[in-house]
């Protein structure tokens, strides 16, 4: 295939790319514009409820306490509607604007391939005609990989804020509700309040646990300080712990450390396909099993779940849910030369091999984070 070829292929695919990212951008913004109204609404339903609220308190001793428990309820659900939408929108406004940012590197990326007259392959510079001429760099960036890891730092990004909006924002949340009930009450049900107190304590503590296994899940600290295999071994004891699926993890080979990226990136690709095991496949019994080698390292990921059309991952058209991820995942490995291997039908489990090449001497910190 000659240079002009690729020149003409990269760009249809640059051109794909973007076209869809405008587009997406489109439909998206049609959900911030919705969401804004939603948040209006509420912001409004949330001021009368309020209101109420302030004029039960002026004759507290009088109303009903059927009318202050619905009024209460009403106020925590206005609330925490509120909260949760607002929360959707800056959702739908960040990814809005990782869109747009994307749609900027990408239409950057076309302007400069469109208006180069000769594109070479290896770098360097193109032989220009004519005497005296000054010869021009040519283009020498890889657009494919450019648009694989801007959309796999945005999805990381997408699942991070929605890991945050259904777990810690929403116990913040309830502490916030919580504690004005507390504060309304010390004066007027010193006894009330204590109890709701004791309630508010009992969920911080469930709370501060459920945070802590989120960044144990997000990035353990331990992964720094002892390595990948210790790490992995920790993960899969409290992965079997918490869930009814049993998880038997076997190690092979030299467990040492390896460059920072390798072992983030092994790390977070197991803990993907865990959960794609157990949340997606249905699985009741996964196996992994860790091989350090001298130049690579693999992980070989087994269960005994649903299984599905493994073409489903290469034609997301196909629109299987459960394997969603897998394709983004496929992408990210391959950014840092790795590859995984995929073998699964329906009904017959599944089995997931994965393979990255071991870097002994730190490498600059790659943040797939």
């Amino acid at each position: 295939m000659s240079a002009q070829s690729l020149r003409d292929e990269l760009i249809a695919e640059i051109q794909a790319e973007y076209d869809g990212i405008k587009m997406r951008m489109k439909e998206n913004q049609a959900l911030v514009d919705q969401s804004q109204v939603e948040v209006q609404r509420l912001q409004e339903r949330n001021v009368s409820v309020n209101a109420r609220m302030r004029r039960i308190e002026d004759a507290f001793d009088t109303v009903p306490r059927q009318d202050i428990r619905v009024t209460y309820e009403d106020a925590i659900d206005a609330k925490s509607r509120l909260l949760t939408m607002r929360a959707q929108l800056e959702k739908l406004q960040e990814g809005q604007q990782q869109l747009d940012q994307s749609s900027q590197i990408l239409g950057r990326l076309l302007e400069k391939l469109k208006s180069a007259g000769n594109f070479g392959l290896g770098g360097g510079y193109s032989p220009m005609s004519g005497a005296g001429s000054t010869p021009k760099p040519t283009l020498s960036l890889d657009g494919q990989a450019i648009i694989r890891v801007v959309q796999a730092q945005e999805q990381e990004r997408q699942a991070l804020a929605n890991k945050l909006h259904d777990g810690p924002a929403q116990s913040l949340t309830n502490f916030i509700l919580q504690a004005e009930v507390c504060q309304r009450l010390f004066d007027r049900d010193p006894d009330r309040a204590s109890q709701e107190l004791v309630n508010l304590k009992a969920a911080a503590s469930q709370s501060f646990q459920k945070v802590r296994d989120f960044i144990f899940d997000l990035r353990p600290m331990m992964l720094d300080d002892l390595g990948l295999i210790p790490t992995l071994r920790r993960y899969a004891e409290n992965f079997e712990q918490k869930s009814e699926t049993k998880l038997q993890f076997n190690v092979v080979g030299e467990e040492r450390r390896m460059a920072k990226h390798t072992e983030v990136m092994m790390f977070r690709s197991v803990q993907s396909l865990l959960s794609i095991c157990r949340d997606q496949l249905s699985a009741k019994t996964i196996r992994v099993m860790i091989d350090v080698g001298s130049e690579t390292i693999k992980a070989v990921v087994e269960d005994d779940g649903q299984g599905f059309d493994i073409e489903a991952v290469s034609n997301p058209s196909l629109g299987d849910p459960r394997v969603q991820g897998l394709n983004a995942l496929i992408e990210r490995i391959e950014v840092v030369g790795g590859k995984l291997d995929i073998y699964s039908e329906e009904g017959s489990g599944s089995r997931f091999q994965l393979v990255l090449p071991i870097f002994e001497d730190e490498e600059p910190d790659l943040d797939y984070n």
